[in-house]
């Protein structure tokens, strides 16, 4: 019998015993019986290997279809209240006539619901998700996959009724607050990772979270084409309909085909600062595992998270810039050319988890991380001397494995708490990956307008030198000063040393 088998039956069999022993206690002591519905659901999947990863597949789907409609939503009903019936001004053409004052003020006010809208939906999910993140360590993981499920059906269920009854758009940011409140995506993230920590060992745990992310891709890739498609041939209501059955189909899932991984505290309570106190602990001092060298762990922490929060940044920056890019001159790509690059941007996803699995074979898992800041470079130093489609293809191709690198950081952040801190952790980790949003969006959003006047793909080299590669006989600061004694810090960038052993 092979490990991972080993620690299958050990856990169900702990499971089981403690079900017992629980129900013991409040038949002998008189308190009243915990409730087990969240420990068996009331039907079991066959296959093994399939946990959560239909969770994050159907809930990705759902976030990934309603962004690009509810954009195009705003656009349109925006269009109608300033009377703009034209159409986006391409740069690609000949003429010289000035832009239209309505298709800028059009532009401007559906950017800055946008904004209104996401930093909604942000400031409320940062104080919920490390609650509902740690709370999941204690209350188990079922109740906290399905609670920001809901959300995004309430959320759906909101902007349907805003395009039935023509409500004004402001009803889109409670619909985001509802979400929020509940959540909403990160929190999905942050318990289907947990969930993928508790149940598998050190040495399949990358690979498991890498499973993950290639779910990400996919649903995000064939929800673009769904979505673009369908609504072009029939409005957004009909689509909004996918999104809301595709969020309580997530609901059901997990109601009926996920088992907890934890035994759940009945005297778990929600609301309660002892959630937030158990993230602070975890960044401050590094966990419970650090009693003893607990100050290189917590640098260690930080370190990842650095280095994970700069290379999502530059992920989520370079994609809206891509579209940008690809919009202007000389590419001037129509829509079926960008949705072509889109999905391959996202099958990136699947050949990075093919990549990674072939690669763990020989390498550790710091060189392939290592391999795909590589490969996210070389596609976007293509990118920025791109003139043509087949340059832009090119640089496609070389990205094939640059989401080899986000796997392996969120598994070495998991290896180094404990298992009852993994909520903790990943609603952290989920928190950043949101911080990441905003900030790459904003930032290079910002910056392309400032480098395009000199060259259209300046602003791709620059993000080349965000995720640079790590060397790997860094020590962290007060390791350094140990075992050398010299008090002066080390030269290496810290960017460059995070993904360290």
């Amino acid at each position: 019998m092979n490990e991972s088998d080993t620690v299958k039956i050990l856990r169900r069999d702990a499971l089981a015993a403690a079900d017992e022993g629980v129900t013991e206690r409040g038949r002998t002591e008189g308190a009243e019986e915990p409730s087990t519905s969240f420990l068996r659901p009331p039907y079991t999947v066959k296959c093994s290997a399939l946990t959560v990863e239909p969770v994050i597949f159907l809930a990705m789907f759902s976030v990934a279809m309603n962004g690009p409609l509810s954009t195009q939503y705003l656009w349109d009903r925006i269009s109608q209240d300033v009377g703009y019936n034209g159409s986006r001004t391409s740069e690609c053409t000949n003429g010289s006539a000035p832009p239209d004052p309505l298709q800028k003020e059009v532009q401007t006010l559906t950017a800055q619901w946008n904004l209104y809208i996401n930093l909604g939906g942000f400031s409320v999910g940062l104080l919920m998700v490390p609650l509902l993140g740690s709370w999941s360590d204690v209350a188990g993981r079922r109740p906290v996959l399905i609670l920001p499920c809901v959300g995004l059906a309430l959320q759906a269920a909101v902007y349907i009724l805003v395009m039935y009854l023509k409500l004004p758009v402001v009803y889109f940011l409670v619909g985001r607050i509802l979400c929020g409140l509940s959540g909403d995506f990160s929190v999905i993230l942050a318990a289907c990772f947990s969930y993928v920590a508790d149940i598998s060992d050190r040495q399949s745990r990358t690979f498991r979270v890498a499973i993950l992310e290639a779910c990400l891709g996919i649903s995000g890739m064939l929800a673009s084409v769904i979505g673009g498609q369908w609504k072009q041939a029939e409005g957004y209501i009909k689509p909004y309909w996918l999104v809301l059955a595709v969020s309580l189909a997530s609901v059901l899932y997990v109601y009926l085909f996920i088992h907890e991984t934890i035994l759940p505290d009945p005297g778990a309570k929600l609301f309660s600062f002892r959630h937030y106190k158990s993230v602070w602990r975890l960044l401050l001092t590094g966990g419970s595992s650090s009693e003893e060298g607990g100050r290189v762990v917590r640098c260690k922490l930080w370190l990842y998270l650095l280095c994970f929060f700069v290379v999502v940044t530059v992920h989520f920056g370079s994609k809206d810039l891509l579209v940008l890019y690809e919009l202007s001159s000389p590419l001037c790509w129509g829509s079926a050319l960008i949705g072509y690059g889109s999905a391959a941007l996202h099958l990136a996803y699947i050949t990075s988890l093919l990549g990674l699995r072939l690669m763990q074979r020989c390498l550790a898992d710091s060189w392939v991380a290592l391999i795909g800041l590589i490969s996210n470079i070389s596609g976007l130093v293509v990118f920025s001397g791109a003139d043509t489609t087949a340059l832009m293809f090119t640089g496609y191709a070389l990205c094939f494995l640059y989401m080899a690198t986000t796997p392996v950081l969120r598994s070495k952040m998991s290896k180094m708490v404990d298992p009852s801190e993994q909520g903790a952790l990943f609603a952290t980790v989920a928190c950043v990956e949101s911080l990441c949003s905003l900030v790459g969006s904003g930032l290079f959003n910002s910056l392309y307008p400032a480098t395009s006047a000199l060259h259209e793909g300046l602003l791709f080299p620059i993000c080349c030198h965000c995720p640079s590669p790590p060397r790997w006989n860094y020590r962290v600061p007060a390791v350094f000063e140990a075992e050398t004694g010299s008090h002066e810090r080390p030269s290496t960038p810290v960017v460059k040393i995070i993904l360290a052993r």
